[in-house]
């Protein structure tokens, strides 16, 4: 994801070199004599897939600074704390169990679930999630 105008302009960049080394693989053999057709038609492929994924992204920040956001979108934010209870819930893990999953105290989760997660970190939040995401939860070890 770009993030802002410098990342855009290296990303564009980027994207005229991609653009520039396609043409140029498809001109004549510039690989040199010896080189396996499937080598080259790897390398042209590989170079369409940097060159789309670059695009992909320029064409989102251009959306982006054109003001194309829905809003609600952040409304997702507010129901984390409700979606991790009921998540741990719905995996069959106690308090207790997703604290030892993610290295903390019972107590802790307790805490972070009586208030909402109101105080918990970002990364924080993240290790709670790998936690409950964890292929090995109670309902999968039946």
């Amino acid at each position: 994801m770009i993030k802002n105008e410098r990342q855009y302009r290296i990303t564009k960049a980027q994207a005229r070199r991609f653009e520039r080394a396609l043409k140029g693989l498809g001109a004549g053999n510039p690989e040199g004599e010896g080189v396996h057709p499937l080598i080259a038609k790897t390398r042209r492929d590989a170079i369409r897939s940097q060159l789309s994924d670059l695009n992909l992204q320029l064409q989102e920040y251009e959306a982006l600074k054109a003001g194309k956001f829905e809003l609600d979108q952040l409304r997702v934010v507010s129901g984390i704390p409700a979606m991790l209870i009921k998540a741990r819930i719905a995996r069959g893990m106690s308090q207790r169990e997703l604290a030892e999953r993610i290295g903390l105290k019972a107590q802790q989760i307790q805490r972070y679930e009586a208030t909402g997660y109101a105080s918990v970190s970002l990364s924080r939040i993240r290790e709670v999630i790998g936690g409950l995401c964890a292929e090995n939860a109670s309902q999968d070890q039946d």
